[in-house]
């Protein structure tokens, strides 16, 4: 059943496995916020059984593009297109979130963007390949980020 995410009144709702469940319930708020402030697009999550097609294509891009497998399991994801982009989001049980940004038109900005939750360490997958940067949020505490850049089409 799918779940429009609350950026005011913060909940653990379909994250509850995780180890870091809060962290990674701010960090869904704060994209939630973003696409709320910027796009005015209410983000809204399924369970990941009810969004394999989601799943599957980040897993197949992530593998495609640098044989990135990632070992935790998924517990969250959407897809949507805002202001000519299509947008796919998965959120791991780990504290893991991934991103793709796929720009609709040819030669559009594309790339695979991965935050992770406040006290979550660099999955084992992406630590020797990324280097993250910190960012302060009010909803999500710190967030560490990095991206790469896709090349190929999808």
């Amino acid at each position: 059943m799918p779940y429009v995410v609350d950026f005011k009144d913060v909940s653990t709702v379909g994250l509850e496995s995780s180890p870091v469940a809060e962290a990674l319930a701010g960090l869904r708020a704060n994209e939630a916020r973003y696409f709320r402030n910027k796009y005015d697009h209410v983000f809204t999550v399924s369970p990941a059984n009810d969004a394999p097609e989601v799943i599957d294509r980040v897993s197949r891009i992530l593998k495609e593009e640098r044989d990135i497998v990632i070992g935790s399991r998924p517990l969250e994801a959407t897809a949507f297109e805002v202001d000519g982009l299509r947008m796919d989001y998965v959120f791991y049980e780990s504290g893991l979130s991934i991103n793709v940004m796929y720009s609709i038109e040819d030669g559009g900005k594309r790339a695979v963007g991965f935050k992770l939750a406040d006290g979550m360490e660099v999955p084992e997958e992406l630590a020797s390949r990324f280097k993250f940067a910190r960012q302060k949020s009010k909803l999500a505490g710190v967030i560490r980020g990095s991206f790469f850049v896709i090349k190929g089409e999808y």
